[in-house]
């Protein structure tokens, strides 16, 4: 029995219950050994069955797993795949028509030999992240891969072709000439103004229309025309932006030697600040075909006289309006001319002019040209349909003819020009667009200096 204070100090006792205590407290012989107890077992505990949502749970963590790896490894494949040079053995260009689908595209490509399995093509176009395939024409690399092959589909980075217009054309001959290109589409619906036109190298993409063409070349000319119209000089006797696309056009026809327009934009200045008649054979021709261009035969006697809206033989001043279509190099020519005293120039034989400010020391170039002409006198038949520019001999009594062309015979009325035995009539530049064009289907880097191949000489 134990005691426990109180705070009266008085003992309280405690009682135990005895057996609870056997080993310790139960009394015991000496001699009696302690035998142990077994321990009581553990209570025992609910077993929780697992729901069906964790299972699934469960599951699903699994199978996402399983599938992660299985699309990392086929992600690895597929990369590998599309990345792997191609069966193109060299650089092709194909064509893609339009609104063609994506499955369209991949057989086009594998019928050309660019791919060689559709299906790569088609998961990687689809999945691939890339922007949407656009029909065109493009060019594919020697071996390129899948990859590639879609990214040129869908960059659209086109084949770029050119078209060029030599200076001097017509607006009649610009329109042949685009139509006569198998890439453009389209029809024009008018033929654009005389003059309107900058000539020029223009690219553009398979599809694009011959009208966007001339609405380009329009655009560039206004844009041009502007920019040197502004920096004109005033002695110029041009008062507007069209009457120097006018003058422009006479100086592009009449030369095609870069280095000359400037100076024969200056015999022109001189001969209108000296209400001198221009006298300028394109003109001539101009008044009697249009936007033709060209007669192709020589000028008739009849018609140096005869009376046009351009004929600058017969009417004062500028012709109404432009003969051609002239490039920056003459509208620059007209806008700051060479300031010069000349009012004549001939051909000189080595495919320049000699200039002259006398009618007299005209008549000693024409002399001089004349020498040069017989000395090129061959046996060969001659060619009268080569000829769209004659001059006959410089007329003393005709003090205001200015000569731009070589002088030669002049084509009688109702007959091609007689020749002299053995001479071949000159041409005249005016012979663009027909068969005796030297220009027609070539192309000339107009950025550069324009040299204009000189016709052959007999």
């Amino acid at each position: 029995m134990f005691f426990r204070r109180r705070k009266n100090h008085e003992p309280t006792p405690i009682t135990r219950d005895e057996t609870a205590l056997p080993n310790r407290l139960s009394p015991r012989s000496p001699n009696e050994a302690i035998k142990p107890t077994a321990a009581p077992p553990p209570p025992e505990r609910p077993v929780r069955e697992r729901g069906g949502l964790a299972a699934t749970v469960s599951g699903l963590l699994t199978f996402s797993v399983v599938i992660a790896i299985g699309a990392m490894i086929g992600v690895t494949l597929f990369q590998r795949q599309i990345h792997e040079p191609g069966p193109l053995p060299a650089d092709k260009v194909v064509v893609i028509p339009t609104r063609s689908g994506t499955s369209e595209i991949a057989e086009i490509l594998r019928r050309e030999g660019v791919i060689g399995h559709t299906g790569l093509f088609e998961f990687a176009a689809r999945f691939g992240g890339r922007p949407p395939l656009k029909a065109g024409e493009y060019t594919f690399k020697a071996h390129a891969s899948i990859s590639d092959a879609v990214d040129t589909v869908t960059t659209g980075r086109q084949v770029q072709h050119a078209i060029t217009f030599p200076e001097g054309l017509t607006s009649e001959q610009i329109v042949a000439r685009l139509n006569d290109n198998d890439i453009l589409s389209g029809e024009i619906g008018e033929i654009p103004a005389e003059g309107s036109l900058l000539p020029d190298t223009y690219k553009f993409e398979r599809g694009a229309t011959r009208q966007q063409i001339v609405n380009l070349m329009r655009a560039k000319q206004r844009e041009v025309l502007n920019q040197i119209w502004q920096r004109r000089s005033a002695d110029v006797p041009v008062r507007t932006p069209a009457e120097m696309v006018t003058l422009a056009s006479i100086v592009e026809k009449e030369t095609g030697r870069a280095d000359e327009r400037p100076r024969v934009a200056g015999v022109f200045v001189n001969r209108l600040n000296k209400r001198m008649r221009l006298q300028s054979d394109p003109t001539i021709v101009y008044g009697l075909v249009g936007g033709r261009g060209t007669l192709g035969r020589g000028i008739l006697r009849s018609e140096i006289e005869r009376a046009t809206p351009y004929n600058t033989y017969v009417i004062e001043g500028l012709p109404p309006g432009p003969i051609a279509n002239p490039g920056r190099a003459a509208l620059e020519a007209v806008a700051n001319p060479s300031r010069t005293k000349d009012l004549y120039f001939v051909a000189d034989g080595t495919g320049g002019h000699a200039f002259a400010d006398s009618l007299e020391g005209h008549q000693r170039n024409v002399a001089r040209w004349r020498a040069v002409e017989r000395s090129r006198q061959t046996p060969a038949a001659p060619d009268a349909g080569n000829v769209d520019k004659v001059e006959p001999p410089a007329d003393p009594n005709a003090p205001n003819r200015a000569s731009a062309y070589a002088p030669g015979s002049i084509a009688l009325d109702g007959a091609a020009p007689p020749a002299p035995a053995g001479q071949r009539p000159k041409a005249f530049d005016a012979s663009e667009g027909t068969k005796l064009d030297p220009l027609k289907n070539r192309t000339y880097d107009l950025g550069s200096p324009k040299t204009v191949p000189a016709l052959k000489q007999p």
